[in-house]
């Protein structure tokens, strides 16, 4: 079964690498092809870290020896770190397949033990809080294979090639770290030793290559010097063509450094510049591309899909769609991490939704076929939270359906709500929140800053759509009034019980055959009735004809207002403001008259209005009324004399 789910999984990346780019599928298949991938692994650890929470990474040098044609690591691990107590031991998240060789803190030996998965080292004596020490450690072994296949050694046109792909609790099979969603470390260095026929990737900028035994081996360092998190740590080897490139982001010139397969030199040649043009989009609407001082690149592997490794993303061809999603993570994931799995929307929600702003910006032709495609899949079962239920499952946590496209929606739906100027404001806030740069995130931190831009209250909204499972249908029933206004009623079924009605301003598209006008209510109670002026009359309308809401098997009915019905006059609001509003349906007349009297009776306002099938529709200026008391007259043939009183 998973042989052959995985033979499903490379089919689809190669018909993926076929599909024209402008199609728009390949952005939607991201999520599908890393969702299979994810799920053919089964379930996850559940823990995500064992190691102590008392100490606090600052940095790792970490000088690794390969041969990519053998499963097996040797390592040597130096961790920077501060006590944040007193404490004589800390312990790492270490796979037991691993074995410890030694620990040592300037070259003194450390008593260390390995039980269950967990590397326990004692100190001689207790170490004093706030104190900035070191230690290494030296292992090797055969890792572990857990997550997505978190260390892999296979070939590529029958080239030994071996890559790391740590998300979400990989990390640990293959080198000692803290290996949870709560502590970054400040910087880190990678020495990948290695056959001197292969060249090494990793992240952060390239130092040097340097032959060593006779010309047999090379030893190839990297320098990164911003924070990172574990699972983002990566290298690979194996004879990789290396290409630069640069982009100019806000006056500084920065490098986009490739390292591809040989036989993909010219396909990754010709693609990158999508990637250099994602680049300049992401920034203009993001804010700096989080890591300019040193580079982006991309680092070809198998894994069907790709992995935002912090400045170095492994992806498996240049696929548009694949290097745009991807890139995106940079922002959203690497310098901005989800604090719990149960958020990993913060990462692949945005990164999935920023690939379709791209698409959509690139191929705008295509935007309504590819969004009606999204929803689709969102409500192809009625159920489902982007929320992460439950993240002892890798599948769960990568769910393309719910943390990739209905966490995409989630952005699609905020855009609307708040509208694309405060949105991005929004985005660009959170990216320089002081409390988040560089650090973890939750769902909360987003609502916060979202709030802040817009001024709105976002909990409802975020406790429907993020907490909440399913979707709404809408069913519009209108009824013409007069030549120009319409009246509409509009409710809605819930997909799901765990929310009873969701509150969104719909878009709604009147037309007939010369005319249409798109008018948007803001819906917050089931069966809510809206009167507009619309200056024609309708003979269609379309539901959300942008497609940015998330809704399923909505309906319209035009309901042509006749003589059976009662005779009816609304005023409203009252207290009235600027203005009020006075529809009047089925009268026996051809017109009416209204007056507007103040508390002392004196006639203030008149207005005579001719009455097309009974019905009409005015809005009263009250602007220039004082505060107080008034009355509301209306008269209409013989049968209608309609009193009100209403306050300012």
């Amino acid at each position: 079964m998973r042989l052959s789910l995985l033979c499903l999984v490379l089919l689809c990346v190669r018909t993926s690498a076929q599909t024209p780019v402008h199609s728009g599928e390949p952005a939607e298949a991201i999520a599908r092809f890393e969702s299979i991938n994810h799920q053919r692994l089964g379930p996850a650890l559940v823990d995500q870290t064992l190691a102590s929470d008392n100490f606090d990474v600052k940095y790792y040098r970490c000088e690794w020896e390969v041969d990519p044609a053998v499963y097996y690591i040797s390592g040597k691990v130096t961790v920077y770190f501060m006590t944040t107590t007193s404490t004589s031991t800390i312990s790492f998240d270490l796979m037991n397949s691993l074995n410890v060789d030694s620990v040592k803190q300037r070259n003194s030996l450390l008593n260390q033990t390995h039980p269950g998965n967990l590397l326990i080292v004692s100190f001689p004596v207790s170490v004093n809080a706030n104190t900035l020490d070191s230690l290494t450690i030296y292992y090797k072994g055969p890792p572990a294979n857990t997550g997505f296949g978190s260390f892999v050694q296979t070939t590529h046109a029958g080239v030994p090639v071996i890559w790391t792909l740590s998300e979400p609790y990989g990390s640990r099979d293959w080198w000692p770290c803290r290996n949870g969603l709560d502590d970054k470390a400040d910087s880190i260095d990678i020495i990948v030793t290695c056959p001197a026929a292969y060249k090494a990737a990793a992240n952060g900028m390239l130092q040097s290559e340097t032959l060593i035994n006779g010309g047999t081996k090379k030893i190839t360092s990297w320098k990164h010097r911003y924070p990172i998190a574990t699972y983002l740590v990566c290298f690979s080897v194996t004879n990789f063509s290396v290409f630069n490139n640069s982009v100019t982001l806000g006056g500084v010139n920065m490098l986009m450094q490739t390292f591809c397969y040989p036989e993909s030199l010219a396909s990754f040649q010709a693609g990158t510049q999508n990637v250099l043009d994602a680049l300049q989009l992401y920034a203009n609407n993001l804010g700096d591309y989080p890591f300019i001082r040193e580079k982006y690149g991309h680092v070809q592997f198998g894994w069907g899909g790709g992995m935002e490794h912090q400045t170095s993303t492994f992806v498996v061809s240049i696929d548009e769609g694949l290097i745009v999603h991807e890139l995106a993570h940079q922002w959203f994931g690497d310098k901005i991490t989800c604090g719990r799995w149960e958020d990993i929307w913060l990462n692949e929600g945005f990164a999935t939704h920023l690939a379709s702003f791209y698409m959509e910006n690139k191929y705008p032709a295509t935007r309504l076929i590819n969004r009606q495609r999204v929803i689709n899949n969102i409500t192809g079962y009625p159920d489902g939270s982007v929320w992460v239920d439950d993240t002892s499952s890798v599948g769960r946590i990568f769910d393309g359906r719910l943390s990739y496209n209905k966490g995409s929606y989630l952005l699609y739906m905020l855009r609307w709500k708040l509208g694309d100027s405060v949105f991005f404001k929004g985005l660009r806030q959170y990216q320089k929140d002081p409390k988040l740069v560089y650090g973890f995130a939750r769902t909360t931190d987003l609502q916060r800053n979202l709030e802040q831009v817009s001024g709105q209250n976002l909990s409802s909204f975020f406790n429907e759509w993020f907490k909440g499972q399913g979707y709404p249908s809408y069913h519009v029933a209108w009824t013409p009034i007069g030549t120009d206004h319409v009246k509409i009623k509009i409710s809605q079924t819930t997909s799901h019980p765990s929310v009873p009605f969701f509150e969104l301003p719909v878009a709604l598209k009147f037309r007939n055959a010369t005319q249409e006008k798109t008018i948007v209510v803001n819906n917050t109670v089931n069966g809510e009735i809206f009167l507009q002026n619309l200056g024609f009359i309708a003979d269609t309308v379309l539901i959300d004809p942008e497609l940015w809401l998330v809704t399923r098997n909505n309906s319209s009915v035009k309901v042509e207002s006749t003589g059976a019905d009662p005779n009816t006059i609304q005023v409203y609001p009252n207290p009235i403001r600027d203005r009020f509003n006075i529809y009047m349906q089925n009268l026996a007349a051809p017109s009416a008259t209204v007056r507007l009297f103040n508390a002392a009776g004196q006639l203030v306002y008149t207005m005579n209005t001719i009455l097309v099938n009974g019905s009409a529709f005015l809005e009263v200026p009250a602007t220039n009324l004082a505060a107080g008391a008034y009355t509301v007259s209306i008269r209409a043939g013989t049968g209608v004399n309609y009193v009100k009183k209403l306050l300012k």
